[in-house]
């Protein structure tokens, strides 16, 4: 038995069971794909996957109890190196962050400046995904750190933490009827067309849930992970948009203007997330005090000894 046949294994499962995605996946060519896969069911006495030829469908009852074992030796193994690294390196190493647009674009900007400063020699990757992909990142250990307001308690081996608070707003052109109001209200913006966030993205059900509440039904013309493209909407007549506040900026969104509707929506939260049981370097640590200082760094800590 061998790292190389873990790691054929757990990418079969990620690739769907395609051998010949896993082959490029993991820079090897089908054939020897194949063959580890052979020499490993061989050796431990049973078959791991079921097969219909040559193809794989899936996982057999012994591979489903096995393939927790699996991750967690690769897992493991992965922490020694992290352990090694902190020791022998502590400024060096690479750190990748999953997050979505809203939070890379407006919440993160700051605090990876300020993160770069200090450590400029650890590259960091950014990427930008849904909160579903965010926690299947983490999940599968392709990212070290997951930043998203949903998605991030949907499975066990993730600990979350709460990093910081915000509300929705709603947004308009300078000479909307709504400017007018002494108070905005739903039932005034369900008058309107509206553009807001895809469902599960950004608050989204935050927004729908007060809607409902108010037993109002609002007609939401066009839906976007970015609020970018909200704002471009609402700018060219479409409809009124619904956006997080810390995404309007006044010095650049100027044909708009920002009403508050923290009254009218529930507070959101958005969470960092790590997978239990594995080790973080010490600016990883680092990097989620900078994003929410409030974090309980004793119990970031203890999530890399749980499982």
């Amino acid at each position: 038995m061998n790292f190389q046949q873990l790691r054929i294994v757990r990418e079969a499962v990620r690739q769907n069971f395609n051998l010949t995605e896993v082959a490029n996946a993991l820079f090897t060519s089908q054939p020897g794909v194949s063959k580890h896969i052979k020499d490993l069911e061989e050796e431990i006495g049973v078959e791991l996957f079921v097969r219909r030829g040559k193809r794989l469908l899936g996982l057999t009852p012994p591979g489903k109890e096995l393939m927790p074992v699996v991750e967690r030796i690769l897992r493991d193994t992965q922490n020694l190196k992290n352990i090694a690294d902190q020791f022998a390196s502590r400024e060096h190493g690479n750190l990748t962050i999953a997050t979505t647009h809203t939070q890379a674009r407006y919440a993160l900007p700051e605090v990876i400046k300020q993160f770069k400063e200090r450590y400029p020699q650890v590259h960091l990757t950014l990427h930008q995904g849904g909160p579903t992909e965010i926690a299947e990142m983490l999940v599968e250990g392709t990212a070290d750190i997951g930043i998203a307001t949903e998605g991030l308690n949907v499975s066990p081996v993730l600990a979350s933490f709460p990093s910081y608070s915000w509300h929705h707003g709603v947004i308009v052109p300078h000479d909307h009827p709504l400017t007018q109001l002494k108070e905005l209200t739903l039932a005034a913006i369900a008058e309107y067309p509206l553009i807001t966030y895809n469902e599960g993205y950004t608050g989204r059900s935050q927004v729908d849930r007060a809607f409902v509440g108010a037993d109002l039904h609002p007609d939401v013309v066009l839906s976007a992970i970015d609020a970018d493209v909200i704002k471009t909407y609402v700018e060219v007549g479409l409809g009124i948009g619904v956006i997080a506040s810390m995404a309007f900026n006044p010095a650049k969104d100027t044909g708009l203007k920002l009403l508050n509707a923290d009254h009218l929506f529930e507070q959101n939260t958005t969470y960092l997330a790590v997978h239990r049981g594995t080790f973080l370097r010490e600016y990883a640590h680092q990097f989620a005090l900078m994003l929410a200082p409030e974090i309980d760094e004793a119990a970031l800590r203890a999530a890399a000894e749980s499982v």
